[in-house]
């Protein structure tokens, strides 16, 4: 076997224009499957980045477009909380949130944004950092304290002079006008689809006793145990409602993590199938090589007849173009695999994203090409095997 590769690499050597248009077919096959595969890949790990990992154990409930005939209206109310606690496996803390859209005044300055009144540990569930001063306490939920914690960029556009520690802001919402202590200022962060740099949160305690009192929730956010719960908690929340109402559509339940592992599905999906119309090129390029080795074995048909003369069995000779054929395409998978590596890396850096190789692809591309070179090279082989050399002696 040794013996028939050196002479494999010796051939190559002797027909270096053969050998080169030999490999560009398996090498142009390889790297289109590795770009794909990689792209694919990379394209996955930026929206994983975009999304960030803080919020991946969260489950999110926000009023749903039901409505249908005969079924029962959700209310996110403390019996709301109690249900799906005591129904739901595996989850961790449960937060209620409303929306309030306002403007946000202080001196000469204002700005426009949706305020969420929270409860005391929301900011430190999703792992909020802040820039200076301190989250919510227990005491100012259920007091009702008029505080408020703004995002960096509210912050900046509110005290473009510096610090806002201190500061009372005005918030005006529906012709009511209340005045909140700014207790800190939330540092940049990328949470799911959002940003915390333009975020603005108070306490719910208050939302509930001034702005509108004994309100239900407009979303419940949900802590999970374990992140990889996600979607089983999703199909057990949805379940658990629809059999409650009867309308499957009466409350909207999400996860970013079930959203990202939806995204993993189709971005999959779409890369085994150009990934196996990229292969057909990998055949194409096996056409090739069987065409060549075809003319290979008509070329030395002297060669092969005085060994067979000198006692070289048909398997012998079978195994040596056999070798020579898995030769080149396994040296040309090798070459593909670098050749798309460099390339995605290239496309990769142009588009920013994360460079992710994905090496399973990588393995399954070489060793199809080794495949494709022993199964389009076997019919040349065995042609070789079953000549005469009586008849190739005489003839030549």
């Amino acid at each position: 076997m040794f013996e028939d590769l050196l002479y494999a690499l010796q051939n190559f050597k002797h027909n270096k224009i053969r050998t080169l248009l030999s490999l560009l077919g398996v090498i142009i096959g390889v790297a289109s499957v590795i770009i794909i595969a990689t792209l694919g890949e990379s394209a996955t790990e930026n929206v994983r980045g975009s999304f960030g990992s803080a919020g991946l154990d969260m489950v999110t409930l926000s009023s749903g477009f039901g409505g249908r005939r005969g079924s029962t209206t959700v209310q996110f109310n403390e019996s709301f909380r109690d249900e799906i606690w005591n129904n739901i496996p595996n989850l961790k803390k449960i937060k209620y949130t409303n929306s309030l859209n306002s403007t946000i005044a202080y001196g000469d300055y204002s700005v426009s944004s949706n305020i969420t009144a929270i409860e005391y540990g929301h900011l430190e569930m999703y792992n909020y950092e802040l820039e200076y001063g301190d989250y919510f306490t227990v005491s100012d939920d259920v007091k009702g304290m008029q505080k408020i914690i703004l995002g960096s960029d509210i912050a900046s556009a509110l005290f473009p002079d510096g610090n806002a520690l201190g500061s009372t802001v005005i918030v005006i919402s529906s012709d009511v006008r209340f005045g909140f202590e700014v207790v800190g200022v939330l540092k940049a962060q990328t949470v799911g689809m959002g940003s915390s740099s333009t975020a603005v949160y108070i306490p719910r305690g208050f939302y509930s006793k001034k702005i509108s009192p004994d309100a239900v929730a407009s979303s419940v956010v949900i802590q999970l145990n374990d992140q990889n719960d996600a979607s089983s908690v999703v199909d057990d929340i949805k379940s658990y409602l629809t059999e409650k109402t009867g309308d499957s559509n009466s409350v909207s339940v999400n996860s970013m993590q079930s959203m990202i592992e939806q995204y993993d599905e189709v971005i999959g999906t779409i890369t085994m199938l150009l990934s196996g119309i990229a292969a057909i090129s990998l055949l194409v390029g096996g056409v090739g090589i069987m065409n060549i080795m075809i003319v290979s074995v008509i070329e030395r048909r002297k060669e092969i007849g005085i060994r067979k003369a000198l006692g070289a069995t048909p398997g012998a000779i079978m195994s040596q173009f056999l070798v020579e054929s898995a030769t080149i395409t396994l040296c040309g998978g090798f070459l593909g695999i670098l050749v798309g590596i460099g390339i995605s890396a290239v496309a990769v850096y142009i588009m920013d994203w994360s460079f992710a190789v994905k090496w399973s692809a990588c393995l399954l591309s070489f060793f199809f090409s080794a495949f494709v070179g022993v199964f389009f090279g076997l019919s040349p082989a065995a042609r070789a095997s079953k000549l005469d050399p009586v008849e190739v002696l005489a003839s030549e």
